[in-house]
């Protein structure tokens, strides 16, 4: 072991024998928590015992304090950006779960495609009524006013879509 490191291990034993009941007990009263008290006075030595020259330290409970709430910040930093990753991952897992799966989405476009082949040889403004009220979910009144027709016209295109597509699906099975 070299010299300095020697020389620290010796302080730092010097400072634990003397002072370590003392940031235990203080730590203990801050924090309620008797484990978290031990770790954290554990943790201050380890930092010091961590260093590669040691201050020159006058109040050695001053020192050991603020290097105790430097830890503590620390660790509240830490379980800052921990609890924020894990929020960030629960929220992406959740629109991974909205996602749907290769599989669904195949169905999906399979579905859409049937319909489009039973939509063939409608008229186009049936054919328009049709999709937007099934595909974007517009009510009577914005097809009316998109296609420049009138609510009851709208019913009609849209009867006259399904029995299309009824019609299609009884030739097609």
């Amino acid at each position: 072991m070299p010299p300095a490191a020697r020389d620290i291990t010796v302080l730092v034993d010097a400072l634990y024998d003397a002072h370590h009941d003392w940031l235990y007990a203080w730590l203990r009263k801050k924090l309620t928590c008797p484990h978290q008290a031990a770790d954290v006075t554990h943790d201050t030595f380890i930092r010091l015992l961590a260093l590669s020259r040691l201050p020159c330290i006058e109040e050695p409970r001053a020192y050991l304090a603020t290097t105790a709430k430097r830890i503590l910040i620390d660790q509240a930093r830490k379980a800052r950006i921990e609890r924020a990753y894990l929020e960030s991952m629960i929220q992406f897992a959740d629109a991974q779960a909205q996602v749907p799966s290769p599989e669904q989405m195949l169905a999906v476009i399979q579905v859409l495609e049937r319909i489009g082949k039973m939509l063939e040889g409608l008229p186009r403004k049936p054919r328009e009524a049709f999709l937007l009220h099934h595909l974007e979910d517009c009510g009577h009144a914005d097809i009316a006013a998109q296609l420049g027709v009138s609510e009851r016209m709208v019913r009609r295109y849209l009867v006259q879509a399904l029995t299309h597509c009824h019609q299609a699906a009884l030739l097609d099975g």
